[in-house]
C-alpha cells in the first residue's frame, strides 16, 4: 500500500496571530509553528493503514524551507520518505497555485515509483481553513475524492468512508487510486518515541522545486476581528453563594 499524506506548516493553534504592515500575511516574526491538525489526523491514519496493511507512508509539504520541521515530525510518527515544495516568498501561495505544484510533485513522484493507493488531505487547513487544494487536487489527478472522513476500512483495493453529517453517517465506496480528506477526531495521534524523534534526525528530505504560475485567487486583505472582552463576576463563596446561584439559574430558564 502507497500512501500519501499532504501536509502543512500553519501557526500553533492558540497563539495570538499579527497581521503584516501590508494587511496580506500573517507576521510571523514571534509565532510557533505546527502541522495542521486535521493532518496531523491524516498521518496517523496513514501510520496506521502501513502497520495493517505494509507499505509505505510520503509525506510532502510546500512551504519555506523552515517547514522541514514538520516533515521531520512526520518522521518521528510513522512517515517513510519525505518531499518538500519549496516556497520561500514570503507568504501563502494561494490554494488554485498551491494545488497545481503539489499536482505536479506527485506526478512526478509516480513517475519514478508507481502510483499512490491513496492520497491523504486535511478536511482544510488550521489559518486558511480555504476547504480547496485535497479537490483542485483529486480534480486535477482525475480520482474520487471524499471530504469530511471521520473512518476508513480497507478491503483489497476498495476503501470505506464514514462522513459524519447532520441527520448521521454517510458511507462511501471508492476504489483505488483515490483521495480522502480527513478529519480532525478521526483518531488520537500518536506522541512521538525517542527511538522516533533520534530517527528523524537522519530523514532524508527530498527538495522538490516546481515552477508554477500564480492561481486565479487574490488575496485582497486579511482582517483580525476585534477581540472580544468577557467580564466574569464571583457570585460568592462556599453556601454563601447558594441564594445567587439558585436566581441566576432561575433567570437563565434552568429551574
Amino acid at each position: 500500500m502507497r500512501v500519501l499524506v499532504c501536509v502543512k506548516r500553519v501557526p500553533a493553534p492558540g497563539s495570538r496571530i499579527n497581521i503584516s504592515p501590508d494587511q496580506l500575511n500573517v507576521d510571523t516574526a514571534h509565532l510557533g509553528f505546527t502541522t495542521s491538525p486535521h493532518e496531523e489526523c491524516a498521518l496517523e491514519e496513514a501510520a496506521q493503514i502501513i502497520e495493517q496493511h505494509g507499505g509505505t507512508v510520503t509525506v510532502l509539504t510546500a512551504g519555506p524551507t523552515e517547514a522541514e520541521e514538520q516533515l521531520r515530525y512526520a518522521a518521528s510518527v510513522g512517515g517513510t520518505d519525505f518531499v518538500l515544495i519549496p516556497n520561500n516568498s514570503g507568504g501563502d501561495w494561494d490554494p488554485e497555485r498551491t494545488a497545481n505544484a503539489i499536482t505536479q510533485a506527485i506526478n512526478k513522484l509516480e513517475a519514478e515509483d508507481g502510483q499512490f493507493d491513496l492520497i491523504m488531505f486535511g478536511n482544510e487547513s488550521a489559518d486558511a481553513g480555504g476547504f480547496q487544494v485535497g479537490v483542485r487536487v483529486a480534480v486535477a489527478l482525475d480520482r474520487p475524492i471524499v471530504n469530511g472522513i471521520k473512518g476508513i476500512e480497507i478491503n483489497d483495493r476498495v476503501f470505506t468512508a464514514r462522513r459524519e453529517v447532520d441527520t448521521g453517517v454517510e458511507v462511501y465506496q471508492l476504489e483505488a487510486p483515490a483521495v480522502l480528506g480527513v478529519r480532525e477526531g478521526i483518531n488520537l495521534p500518536r506522541y512521538p518515541t525517542m527511538k522516533g524523534r533520534l530517527a528523524s534526525k537522519k530523514a532524508e528530505i527530498a527538495i522538490a522545486p516546481i515552477e508554477v504560475h500564480a492561481g486565479g485567487q487574490n488575496k485582497v486583505r486579511l482582517h483580525r476581528p476585534e477581540e472580544r472582552v468577557t467580564e466574569t463576576n464571583v457570585l460568592g463563596e462556599s453556601a454563601a453563594a447558594a441564594a445567587r446561584v439558585v436566581d441566576l439559574l432561575d433567570e437563565l430558564g434552568v429551574l
